[in-house]
């Protein structure tokens, strides 16, 4: 029963932090887009537009519903769920922390721990396809059915090097269980090298990685890889004949497939909740640090303020962030914080690094896109699982 029990709180818990995180994650690249941009992104529905993400909601759930003619409306209405299903259904495998302890019950800071956790995520990344594909042939729109035919060409072409990419550090690491991924990746070369996949040997896998990046850019349709949905060439690509929150479910789709991707990568490169350098050079005092530095920036522009609310919003905030370094200095909940500040600090620089692209970079045409799949990603990832296998089996 306590199992039980205990089971359904972690997944209310992840299920709130999840979509959470992927609301405010739209609001959060608009604001980074504006200031690398030099705009100033959402700021009048709440406090720096903080409530946007819920105006957002309010709009898709309140927006007409529009139904075309002549579509199939069985696959019409079965994408999106098969979009969101698969995106969502991935979370369960991963896992956030260390084993903790809450009362008599002992637990993993994760949903279900699968000892084939890996080929879990890669089948249902596989089966994410359907989601756009049907939409595009569903909707009885020529402009859509092109973005459903530009996306599964450009998902199964960049899965090959994406599984390549992920199957090189399998055989350093010989499991395909996330946790124990992660277990080999603790320690440190000479006192201070995180022993991380990227650079365990005998063949460091900082090329796994790049490539890994890159696929898991085409694998979400991002910028420079949103052929999909070019809505220069294609109106809106796939999803053009979708509204209101069938329209929504797929951005959510996306989204959760950056989280997840970023997580993965986390896990299978970064060594998870593994701190970069050890406790006795200060790495259990960083996250009370960087929090304790917010408060004081928080509190300086509150009584500095640049706009009227941020006299009252910024103190709040600062107050806050204090209440969190504190926390991390409590003996008892920093065993449990510090693990996930480390995971999610690794993920949030991945997902920085998603925004980051996408101001800066242009978007590809598609031959390029596919000469670049099956000319450069693919024989670099042969060669690289190639080179690591022979070295693995040498050594």
């Amino acid at each position: 029963m306590n199992f039980l029990i205990l089971s359904l709180i972690k997944a209310a818990v992840v299920a709130f932090v999840l979509m959470t995180t992927l609301a405010y994650l739209q609001w959060i690249e608009r604001k980074v887009i504006a200031h690398i941009q030099l705009r100033v992104g959402p700021r009048r529905v709440g406090p720096h537009g903080l409530l946007q993400p819920l105006a957002d909601v309010i709009k898709l759930l309140t927006k007409e519903d529009m139904l075309p003619s002549h579509v199939n409306k069985p696959f019409y209405f079965l994408a999106p769920f098969i979009a969101v299903f698969f995106a969502l259904i991935a979370i369960s495998v991963i896992p956030f922390g260390t084993e903790i302890t809450i009362g008599p019950v002992k637990t993993a800071m994760q949903l279900t721990d699968l000892n084939i956790g890996v080929l879990f995520i890669l089948g249902l990344s596989g089966m994410g396809v359907y989601g756009v594909a049907l939409a595009g042939w569903a909707s009885n729109n020529k402009y859509a059915l092109l973005g459903g035919l530009r996306s599964s060409a450009q998902m199964i072409s960049y899965e090959l090097p994406m599984a390549m990419a992920i199957a090189a550090p399998l055989l350093m690491l010989n499991t395909l269980s996330f946790r124990q991924l992660v277990d080999a990746q603790g320690g440190y070369f000479f006192g201070f090298i995180p022993r991380w996949t990227v650079f365990q040997g005998p063949f460091p896998q900082v090329v796994s990685f790049i490539l890994f990046m890159i696929a898991a850019f085409a694998e979400t349709n991002r910028v420079p890889f949103d052929l999909p949905e070019a809505e220069n060439e294609l109106v809106a690509g796939f999803h053009t004949e979708y509204s209101s929150m069938k329209f929504a479910s797929f951005f959510m789709a996306e989204y959760a497939n950056m989280v997840t991707v970023s997580c993965v990568a986390t896990l299978l490169f970064l060594g998870g909740w593994q701190p970069p350098f050890p406790e006795q050079y200060g790495a259990k005092f960083v996250p009370s640090l960087i929090f304790a530095l917010g408060a004081l920036l928080c509190f300086y522009h509150g009584f500095n303020p640049a706009r009227p609310f941020d006299k009252i919003t910024l103190p709040v905030v600062g107050v806050v962030f204090l209440g969190v370094a504190a926390a991390f200095v409590a003996p008892v909940i920093s065993t449990i914080l510090m693990p996930l500040f480390w995971f999610a600090a690794k993920v949030g620089i991945i997902l920085f690094l998603y925004i980051w692209v996408r101001a800066t970079l242009p978007r590809f045409r598609y031959d390029q896109l596919m000469r670049f799949a099956w000319t450069f990603m693919f024989p670099v990832a042969v060669v690289n699982l190639f080179v690591t296998g022979l070295l693995v089996a040498l050594s």
